[in-house]
């Protein structure tokens, strides 16, 4: 009898197996020829084998299998075949992604089932007219000389107010350390939620552990951190099944999302009793005034204002203080350019007469060329968004000849194009701040699709200067004030090899980045600077 039930089980398996092994050997007879390299890659189960085995250290496993193809793309095989796609770290081909073809890739139901509940109908998780009249008005708002003058504001604000104490809080106990990526993630949320919404949470200084906005940010990065899973999976059916059944991590999820939502919500409606909302500069204020003659209903305009200012808060939140954690790890690496950075900004605010780099105005931050260099060459090495990903509307061809299928995904790896020595010459694993430099020390940009950190063509980062400004401040407030020493080590040409990352939607640094704090001894330093003296 057991037997009889085993055969009968295997013929049921075999029964239900034959349409995916039939529409498998369908798909191979009728797909369109390609030659474009699929490496790791083997019959029926694809590259998952190869995706589970190097998932610790995906980005660099992407890389080095784009840097051994033609034209620096690759083809993804899923599972049964049931999914497709390419990625790619060519720049003529990302440049027909994101602007010359821009219609025939978007976010898709890639972008939407993953990241609906958290985004909504954002900015970044939406298509067609949503996304276009959200990109017309905050294209027109944050090219207004009132909001960056508000931002410029408040970050001075921020640093003066909570950054700069609480740090020297923490200096003054010599046996602590402190985990300057978790500082610099509570500082970057109470930055973009004065700028998002006109509210302070606090959440540097603040000793209560249970207040609406730490519950708020505990529960947005539970959110982010399931989404990233979810974008990672290699079998979706798994989280769809539990989400199905609401159990586990999606279960979790949820209770998470009902959190930001109601947070959201509330700042949205506490702000429609503000008579004075429509003269207030933060992000929230001016959607508010421009969505009046959206049509909306009173719901449906506030779930279209939570999409947005959640959107926002996704960019700002980690994507600066990301940013500036593998800055301060590089720079500990290389004391060089650490003083380099120094010496500029001194040298500056001698010749400006300021006695504090906060005094340092946006015309001044921006002549601050080797500290511009410094911050986008650690972003070329490490991208705050180290990937990207679009559906495919129809089928297509690559400027490289790469055939890209309707419904296949192709994605962008910024992150591997940092590390391909055919973009950036046979020091691409460098830190080299020079490298962004011509011969009279000023900055130079290189091509946006070469460097893809801030996106590019029509969703190139609307708040690339902002985030530069808020980057420049930090850093030229906390090298004024502190000595920083990683502990462990920071970022030396050999560690740089094996970088300390997390799989997430941004490039989080594992375990975080425990510093030392020693107080500068400024007029020393400043005369230093003032003679040109410069370290070896």
């Amino acid at each position: 009898m057991f037997n009889d039930i085993t055969n009968s089980n295997i013929l049921s398996l075999l029964i239900l197996s034959l349409p995916i092994l039939l529409t498998t050997i369908l798909y191979h007879l009728t797909r369109h020829p390609t030659t474009t390299p699929c490496p790791e890659s083997h019959p029926f189960i694809g590259n998952l084998v190869a995706f589970l085995r190097n998932r610790h250290r995906f980005h660099d496993w992407v890389t080095d299998m784009l840097s051994t193809t033609p034209s620096l793309t690759l083809q993804v095989n899923g599972f049964l075949h049931l999914s497709h796609g390419i990625c790619t770290a060519n720049p003529t081909n990302i440049n027909h992604l994101l602007r010359q073809n821009f219609v025939n890739y978007i976010k898709g139901h890639r972008y939407t089932t993953v990241l609906q509940d958290l985004l909504g109908n954002g900015i970044f998780n939406s298509d067609g007219n949503m996304w276009s009249s959200q990109r017309k008005i905050a294209s027109h708002e944050f090219n207004t000389k009132a909001l960056r003058v508000f931002i410029s504001d408040t970050v001075r604000l921020q640093i003066t107010k909570s950054l700069v104490p609480y740090l020297l809080t923490a200096r003054d106990d010599d046996h602590t350390t402190v985990d300057l990526q978790q500082v610099l993630r509570k500082f970057s949320f109470d930055n973009i939620c004065n700028v998002a919404f006109g509210v302070d949470p606090c959440l540097l200084t603040s000793s209560v552990k249970d207040s609406k906005y730490v519950l708020f940010v505990r529960a947005f990065d539970v959110a982010v951190e399931h989404v990233s899973y979810r974008f990672m999976s290699p079998l979706p059916v798994v989280w769809k099944l539990k989400r199905f059944l609401n159990i586990g991590s999606e279960r979790k999820y949820k209770e998470a999302i009902e959190t930001v939502n109601q947070f959201a919500m509330d700042v949205i409606k506490s702000k429609e009793t503000q008579i004075s909302y429509k003269t207030n500069d933060d992000l929230l204020s001016r959607f508010m005034a421009s969505s009046w003659d959206m049509g909306f209903e009173d719901e449906e305009r506030r779930k279209f204002l939570r999409d947005i200012i959640i959107s926002f808060i996704l960019a700002g939140k980690d994507s600066t203080s990301t940013a500036l954690t593998w800055f301060f790890w590089l720079l500990d690496g290389h004391p060089h350019c650490k003083h380099m950075i120094h010496k500029e900004f001194t040298t500056l605010m001698t010749s400006s007469h300021h006695v504090h780099p906060l005094d340092l105005t946006f015309d001044d931050l921006k002549d601050l060329n080797y500290l511009h260099a410094a911050l986008s060459e650690s972003m070329r090495l490490f991208p705050p968004v180290p990937i990207n990903s679009r559906l495919t509307v129809d089928d297509d061809i690559l400027p490289d000849g790469t055939f890209v299928g309707k419904g296949w995904f192709a994605d962008y790896s910024a992150y591997a194009m940092g590390r391909m020595e055919r973009l950036w010459g046979s020091d691409c694993r460098e830190f080299k701040p020079e490298r962004w430099l011509d011969d009279n020390g000023v900055y130079q940009a290189f091509d946006q699709y070469k460097y893809p950190v801030f996106h590019g063509g029509f969703r190139l980062c609307l708040g690339k200067e902002m985030a530069y400004l808020q980057m420049k401040s930090v850093v030229v407030a906390v090298m004024h004030e502190f000595e920083i020493e990683v502990v462990g080590g920071g970022g030396t040409p050999e560690r740089m090899v094996d970088p300390p990352y997390s799989l997430s939607l941004v490039l989080n640094m594992k375990n975080g980045l425990h510093v030392r704090l020693k107080k500068r001894q400024q007029s020393s330093e400043a005369e230093r600077a003032k003679d040109g003296v410069t370290e070896r």
